[in-house]
């Protein structure tokens, strides 16, 4: 009877046991199944994160003002009480900051093209200091000179809008290179531009600055001569 028992006994323990077996195996199956899902997902997060490679050490930050673009100078700081750049897509601030550079540049330009044209001797206007003053100089240049003059200008834009705007057709209009930094074109004759990002930054900031002024100079000098008629160093008393 002892020996029935025992038997017994040991036979259903013997049937309980591959069912543990069974069942710890796909308790371990399932675990690790749901570890290589877990890592999965975690590869395919970390593998979409977006990365922006930084243009002359500028990596755009939607936290900052202009996308953390520099010009914010003191005393004014970050400056724009008409909103111009808020709720601004990274594409528009891009543009505005490439007009402003451009047309900053072409205005320095234009200030010191006043006070030399109307300051230097000329075989066409004497030289008796000071002669014609500079809103009138340019339409009594001949149309010889004045068309290479201006095609010279279309082909430098040309060039300008090749290297930093998408073409038409392949893309928004509009629209600047997505690794294209405002205003830098690659001209840089005199070996000027900085290797690191916080010089560039620091001379980007000088060029924003005189740049204002001098779209500030220009248009005064051009109203001032409609108004009076006189010289800009003539009318300083100079």
């Amino acid at each position: 009877m002892k020996l029935v028992i025992l038997s017994a006994t040991i036979g259903a323990a013997c049937a309980f046991a591959p069912s543990v077996s069974h069942t710890t195996s796909y308790v371990s199956s399932l675990s690790m199944s749901t570890e290589g899902e877990e890592s999965v997902s975690t590869e395919d997060v970390v593998a979409a994160e977006p990365v922006v490679a930084a243009i002359n050490g500028w990596v755009p930050d939607d936290k900052l003002p202009c996308y953390g673009l520099p010009g914010a100078i003191s005393p004014f700081g970050f400056f724009d009480p008409l909103g111009f750049t808020k709720d601004k897509e990274l594409v528009g601030v891009k543009r505005l900051r490439e007009a402003e550079v451009m047309h900053g540049r072409v205005a320095m330009m234009a200030t010191v093209g006043y006070l030399i044209g109307e300051s230097t001797p000329t075989m066409a206007y004497g030289f008796t200091i000071p002669h014609t003053i500079g809103n009138d100089q340019i339409p009594e240049i001949p149309g010889t000179i004045l068309f290479p003059f201006f095609l010279a200008i279309n082909i430098a834009e040309a060039a300008r809008a090749s290297i930093g705007w998408v073409e038409p057709g392949m893309g928004p209009l509009f629209t600047l290179r997505e690794g294209y930094y405002p205003g830098d074109i690659g001209f840089d004759p005199f070996g000027l531009k900085p290797d690191n990002a916080k010089d560039f930054d620091n001379m980007q900031a000088k060029e924003l600055s005189n740049g204002r002024l001098a779209m500030f100079a220009a248009a005064g000098m051009c109203a001032q001569e409609v108004v009076n008629g006189k010289g800009i160093l003539d009318n300083l008393g100079f």
